[in-house]
Parts: C-alpha cells; sequence; structure tokens
C-alpha cells in the first residue's frame, strides 16, 4: 500500500473541514471554459479594447523577474496573485546558431511559471 505524503490534503479531509459550511450556506461552485462563450468573443474582444484605450483595465503582457535565485519568490508571487500578466524567470541569454553555421543575435532564454 501507497502512503500519501503529508503534503497532501485528501477531498474527504477538504469536504470534512468545509464542506458542512459550503452546505449551511448554500454555495454553490461552477466552473466554465472559455469555449462555452465562444458566441461572445468578438464583442467582448472589442469591449476588452475599448476599455485598454480609456484606461478601466491596463494590459501587460509579461511581468519578467532577473536571475534564477528570484526564482522561489516569483513562484510564490504567483500563487499569491501577485504577478502582472505571464510571470517569467530569466535566467540567461543563449546565442543560437543558424543551420548555414552563421551566429543569429541572442535570444532571451526564459522558463515560463
Amino acid at each position: 500500500s501507497q502512503q500519501q505524503s503529508p503534503n497532501i490534503i485528501s477531498p474527504t479531509a477538504l469536504y470534512m473541514k468545509h464542506g458542512m459550511a459550503m452546505i449551511s450556506l448554500r454555495a454553490k461552485i461552477q466552473g466554465f471554459i472559455v469555449l462555452d462563450y465562444i458566441k461572445q468573443w468578438g464583442r467582448a474582444k472589442q469591449q476588452l479594447a475599448q476599455w485598454i484605450v480609456e484606461g478601466k483595465i491596463q494590459y501587460q503582457k509579461e511581468d519578467i523577474r532577473e536571475g534564477l535565485e528570484n526564482a522561489p519568490a516569483a513562484l510564490l508571487d504567483l500563487f499569491n496573485g501577485e504577478n502582472k500578466g505571464k510571470l517569467i524567470v530569466k535566467i540567461g541569454d543563449r546565442i543560437t546558431t543558424s543551420e548555414d553555421g552563421n551566429q543569429n543575435e541572442p535570444r532571451i532564454i526564459a522558463s515560463r511559471l
């Protein structure tokens, strides 16, 4: 028989801890996927673009952190929702070579969390 890691909480334990509170509060948990709303995509894209133009929301593509030593803090920030956009830990630059043997421009190689 396999033993569970002490850091893993079983679904039964979670229910025992929170299940009765959810029932008494008549809480509802419901998930969705983007494809449920595919018909509204065109309208949503226009509205989001307008909000960006108006400054109501800000678009930030990437949150780049420098150095492998900052990866643990970046991971904590990710789980605490403190990143803006995709969280990337840049650990260095790598120079690549093309098929004809010529050196290409340096490319940033990063780990996406």
